[in-house]
């Protein structure tokens, strides 16, 4: 398999359109951004140049959402070609995946919907993630999935995600915002959660905004990357960088588009963050 670019030890933004011109003009240091790899697959065109232009000066995670790879369709044969082919050109850091399914007999739903936590899935998944990582030619992180009901299950979900990447050989990418908002609403203890996941399968972290549900509030929780990050989800990712150790970290918008200064801000947010875990593992080493 082809081997990636080291990855950074700091914080990252997601790439909007939006902000093409100043992600390529900002001199922050340390920045590096996350795209969809999706949004990129054509022949030409703007993207494309911005994207390269901005590839010169900063390093990129693909975080792909139309794989399916929990799904039972095979995988789409374009979407693979082409995906190879943005590894190739843009040489990112990472490439990850969701541990979930969003596409039934070829019909693809905008939804990241979880997997029955069972035997049967785990092998399902662990072969399916198998497969993509040799048809790309790349390891791959998969992302644990938002919960919003309870439902029976052979094992809890940081065993499951455990099991997947060892059996496979993939990494796990732990998404903060995913793992504070499940727990709120089917109810388990995000920071039991993250302390049963082992450090050494992390290799990115990511951090987002949720919303309340208008009809039941606080009692349940929309993962809708369209807010600033909350308190609770920040002091979730110090948590984790101390249990994991530095880790590259994502800050995610991807609704209610804020100004890029405003996305910089919640950037060296995560970076105080990043230093203050990297200090306090140093002094008590």
């Amino acid at each position: 398999m082809q081997l990636p670019p080291s990855p950074p030890s700091t914080a990252g933004l997601g790439l909007k359109p939006e902000h093409f011109a100043p992600a390529l003009e900002t001199e922050v240091e340390g920045l590096w951004f996350e795209v969809h790899p999706e949004n990129y697959m054509v022949q030409g065109g703007p993207r494309l140049a911005w994207l390269t232009a901005i590839r010169e000066k900063r390093q990129l995670s693909f975080h792909g959402v139309g794989a399916s790879l929990g799904g039972l369709d095979p995988f789409d044969s374009q979407h693979i070609e082409a995906l190879r082919a943005l590894i190739v050109r843009f040489d990112p850091f990472q490439v990850s995946e969701h541990a979930t399914f969003s596409a039934h007999k070829t019909r693809y739903h905008a939804d990241l919907l979880p997997l029955p936590r069972t035997q049967e899935a785990l092998a399902h998944l662990t072969s399916r993630v198998d497969a993509f990582q040799s048809l790309i030619g790349r390891g791959i992180l998969i992302e644990n999935p938002t919960n919003y009901l309870p439902f029976a299950c052979e094992l809890d979900e940081p065993d499951f995600l455990v099991d997947v990447a060892r059996r496979s050989g993939c990494g796990l990418l732990m998404d903060i915002n995913n793992i504070w908002v499940s727990a709120n609403n089917v109810g388990v203890d995000p920071y039991a959660y993250v302390r049963a996941i082992p450090g050494e399968l992390v290799g990115e972290i990511h951090v987002a905004g949720h919303t309340e549900d208008p009809a039941l509030g606080a009692k349940f929780l929309i993962d809708s990357h369209d807010a600033p990050v909350s308190e609770g989800v920040w002091h979730l990712l110090g948590v984790a960088l101390q249990a994991w150790g530095t880790k590259p970290v994502l800050v995610e918008r991807d609704g209610n588009i804020p100004p890029f200064d405003d996305l910089l801000a919640e950037f060296h947010h995560a970076t105080r963050i990043l230093t203050a875990s990297h200090e306090a593992v140093h002094n008590a080493a």
